[in-house]
């Protein structure tokens, strides 16, 4: 079967994993939960930060909070130098969303209301009027455990929030000068009626079955209830919450359990990186700017034997493909798009370029993401922002400036990007995978 057809039989099992995926990761801990279990489910073994790096030829996860690393020596020479070079593919868990404050009750105008942080760049008009649940981690008293504390994961589909949108009748303005939101004032969700607060902890604590003195922190974050679902004439879209960037996260998964399936001897280790905080600047102990991936990267380097040296022998042969959604040219403002590179929704994976490096992609970077679209049998596109416009950026330039290694930014389209109903292509999330899983196994 060719490339191309073998392609067209994996959409719709591509769309349903992918849907499946979103609906079972409303918090970046929930992301990192659901892609260990499909790894460890496919015969990868989770590994401990505390524990030796595993020097047997095998497959391997390792959690921290909302990030995750993933690799496989199953397919390497069993004479495989120290210093062989990574194939790396990076993506981020976290989306914009509202998150719960410390201290996070109070009441006004006879409502119970919960005080909120704006997390990220979030299109906050997109958030009023829908049906919120909560999730996220917390840390409970646990005189079991060495450092008395225990991380449990938690989530509530209850329609608990809202954030109402005020009626027209009282801003008359709104359809000629804009929506204006203020993150303080106009964010907050009310979530009972009564004139005295509501005891947040209380209700958080139940919710994990623990006493509210045992309940020692928390982060917790709101989520869209609605489900990620094929949308479209013929299906051929999906709409979701979270695709920036947990469409990412998936691919790279799917890419890399087909790597590691794939027969014959590797020249290159793949490997996979899922980062927290992407979205607030990635400075933090599990970010992209974290020693988290060098850091492993040198383990495993240690674990065959080899020595520092080894280690930046490696890097030098490393090539790094940084993933995150990339914008595709929207019909309704096709003026605010670069027109010599237009965008195309199914037209393929997406080569992100940026002259001020806001993106790392360069000449040799772009050449190999190429040849893993071109192995895999998908068209590819090339995105540039307008030049009067500012370009975002990913965790592609701050890992390649932390390792020295070739990297390549790339994405797949998207439309409403960090809105809490995001639209994707389902053609494009095949193709996203297949290339990711050449790039990881080249031919």
């Amino acid at each position: 079967m060719s490339s191309i057809a073998r392609l067209a039989t994996q959409v719709g099992e591509v769309a349903d994993g992918l849907c499946a995926y979103l609906d079972a990761s409303p918090s970046p801990f929930h992301a990192v939960h659901a892609a260990q279990e499909l790894l460890t489910g496919a015969g990868f073994t989770e590994v401990s930060e505390t524990e030796p790096t595993p020097s047997a030829p095998g497959s391997y996860v390792v959690r921290r909070g909302g990030s995750l690393i993933a690799w496989s020596t199953a397919h390497l020479p069993a004479d495989r130098p120290a210093h062989t070079a990574y194939r790396v593919v990076g993506a981020h868990t976290d989306s914009p969303n509202l998150r719960i404050k410390p201290q996070p009750d109070w009441s006004r105008a006879g409502w119970q209301m919960l005080g909120v942080e704006v997390y990220g760049g979030a299109l906050t008009n997109s958030w009023l009027d829908r049906d919120l649940g909560l999730s996220g981690r917390v840390a409970v008293r646990d005189t079991t455990a060495p450092d008395g504390v225990s991380q449990l994961l938690w989530r509530c589909d209850d329609p608990l929030l809202r954030v109402s949108q005020l009626a027209i009748h009282l801003d008359r303005t709104v359809r000629s000068e804009g929506l204006r939101l203020n993150d303080q004032e106009h964010l907050a969700p009310h979530w009972s009626t009564g004139a005295e607060p509501a005891r947040f902890r209380d209700w958080l604590a139940g919710q994990v079955d623990v006493s509210p003195d045992d309940l020692l922190g928390f982060d917790a974050m709101t989520h869209d209830l609605s489900p990620a679902r094929r949308t479209g004439g013929e299906g051929e879209l999906i709409a979701s919450a979270r695709l920036d960037n947990l469409a990412t996260s998936y691919a790279a998964v799917r890419a890399l359990l087909q790597a590691v399936a794939t027969p014959g001897e590797a020249a290159s280790m793949p490997l996979i990186v899922l980062f927290d905080h992407e979205e607030v600047g990635s400075t933090s102990e599990r970010g992209a700017q974290s020693t988290f991936l060098p850091s492993w990267l040198e383990r495993i380097v240690l674990a065959a034997g080899g020595g520092r040296e080894d280690y930046w022998r490696s890097l030098a042969g490393t090539v790094i493909a940084s993933g995150d959604m990339a914008h595709a040219t929207h019909p309704n403002y096709a003026e605010r798009h670069e027109p010599g590179h237009p965008i195309v929704m199914n037209g393929g994976p997406v080569l992100k370029v940026n002259t001020n490096l806001r993106y790392a992609t360069d000449s040799l970077g772009a050449a190999t993401f190429a040849l893993a679209c071109e192995q895999a049998g998908v068209p590819m596109q090339t995105f540039v922002t307008r030049s009067d416009l500012p370009c975002g950026s990913t965790v592609g330039p701050v890992t390649s400036a932390l390792t020295g290694a070739t990297t390549v930014d790339f994405g797949a389209p998207v439309l409403s990007m960090h809105s809490t109903r995001e639209i994707c292509g389902t053609v494009d999330q095949a193709g996203y995978a297949a290339a990711l899983a050449a790039f990881l196994a080249p031919a």
